[in-house]
């Protein structure tokens, strides 16, 4: 043992020994805002290492400014004519899906692989746009959602951090399942969210959870894309609600609740969940809520939007029981977050993409400020309180040391003019270009 102890060391002494190198960039930024809602600092320097924000200093450093062993890399972006900020978050889209003439037959027709590569398109247009992160709130193709979000982190595609809710939380016949198909297809597409009763709601939450769900989505309300006369109201009882969302937060997920009418959002508010979707007639008692709870309200104008847009097309694809809703709900939205903003409830950046089409995610925020916001408000929905909504703020949301380094461009000031952010320049997430123009 005493040779071998000494052979070791001595092997040790001798092979040459080889340093750890990092990767530096630098971003020479025009205009910075490292913490949309805080003061915009002009000719900064934002130091990266391995991905991580390391530092933002005053003034445009050089390569002798920083402290580099050898074998360190460094790189630097040029964006001294640019606005800079941090990379915005999308808290609702369907990255598996787009809405169109074609979906509901799609469904039948994809197989799971086409799901997942449909899917990897979509998620580059969604990256290029500016988004570096995105929470999917219910994919089809079983477990293409997942396969999508892990091959992403591991870089095997392009794309947005995805954050996965699997299969939506739904009753049968209601708004998170398929309707309008025979019964053979139905089985065929049919997904594993579907319960009924308490003990079969807790089941299919720890489902989703084995499934590797990071979030969990359930239906409060009836829908206006459901193929089904069933209205906007509530759907899950009471102690249904409870028990789907007591279980997701006993195993460590968040909980999202689609939710269009006030008995279903304040039935939601009121047994815990993190987060309102859509809301659109919300009362009273449900800004009551929104406020003693702390629950973010993800007002979706853009999908209102779109759907008024098709319903009002003499040649609608929609169904008649589509159309009615798309009709009547799709123009509340923005009446709704204005109250919602009037009374101080948290808002947090959602766009329900597929309703609309990936890629014009950043519409919503002229929406936004249609409702209401400011600018800055606005931005502010797809950062700081995007991260915070996602329960990701320590990685995710500014510009500030330890966080990812996700950065994006713009050659105007979207404070003053939110469009800039229709037309992005400069993507980075992680430390990693994707988009320079």
């Amino acid at each position: 043992m005493k040779a071998f102890a000494k052979y070791t060391t001595l092997l040790l002494m001798v092979m040459p020994l080889t340093a750890v190198c990092a990767e530096f960039a630098v971003v020479h930024a025009g205009r910075l805002m490292s913490v949309p809602g805080e003061s915009i600092k002009s000719e900064q320097s934002i130091i990266i290492k391995d991905g991580k924000i390391h530092s933002t200093q005053s003034g445009y450093i050089q390569k002798s400014d920083l402290e580099l062993s050898d074998q360190d890399s460094v790189t630097f972006h040029d964006l001294k004519t640019m606005f800079v900020l941090p990379g915005l978050i999308d808290g609702h889209v369907h990255i598996t899906d787009e809405l169109g003439e074609r979906t509901k037959l799609q469904r039948v027709e994809f197989s799971h692989p086409d799901t997942a590569l449909f899917a990897a398109r979509n998620a580059k247009i969604i990256l290029n746009a500016g988004f570096t992160t995105v929470r999917d709130l219910g994919g089809r193709g079983g477990d293409s959602v997942f396969a999508l979000r892990d091959a992403i982190a591991k870089s095997y595609v392009p794309g947005p951090r995805v954050f996965a809710a699997g299969d939506v939380i739904s009753p049968t016949g209601g708004h998170g399942q398929r309707h309008g198909y025979r019964d053979d297809v139905f089985e065929v597409i049919k997904h594993t969210g579907i319960c009924d009763g308490v003990d079969d709601c807790r089941r299919a939450v720890r489902d989703q959870v084995r499934r590797s769900a990071d979030h969990i989505k359930f239906v409060s309300t009836g829908g206006v894309l459901s193929e089904t006369a069933a209205g906007t109201g509530q759907q899950f009882f009471d102690d249904e609600v409870k028990a789907i969302i007591d279980t997701a937060h006993a195993l460590g997920r968040k909980v999202a609740a689609h939710a269009h009418n006030a008995d279903g959002i304040n039935a939601a508010l009121r047994a815990g969940v993190d987060s309102i979707e859509h809301g659109t007639f919300a009362d009273e008692r449900s800004l009551t809520l929104f406020k003693q709870t702390g629950a973010y309200l993800v007002p979706t104008l853009l999908a209102g939007a779109a759907v008024s847009e098709i319903a009002a097309d003499e040649n609608s694809f929609f169904a008649p029981s589509v159309r009615d809703k798309a009709i009547r709900v799709g123009p509340k939205l923005i009446e709704a977050l204005n109250r919602a903003h009037k009374a101080g409830v948290k808002i947090a950046f959602g766009t329900d993409s597929y309703v609309s089409k990936h890629g014009i995610n950043a519409r919503e925020f002229e929406l936004l400020v249609e409702a209401g916001l400011s600018p800055v408000e606005a931005i502010k929905t797809a950062t700081v309180n995007g991260a915070d909504n996602l329960g990701q703020s320590d990685v995710l949301g500014t510009i500030e040391v330890g966080k990812y380094a996700d950065i994006i461009a713009v050659k105007g000031d979207p404070t003053k003019n939110i469009s800039e952010l229709m037309d992005v320049d400069f993507v980075m997430k992680e430390g990693q270009v994707y988009k320079h123009q």
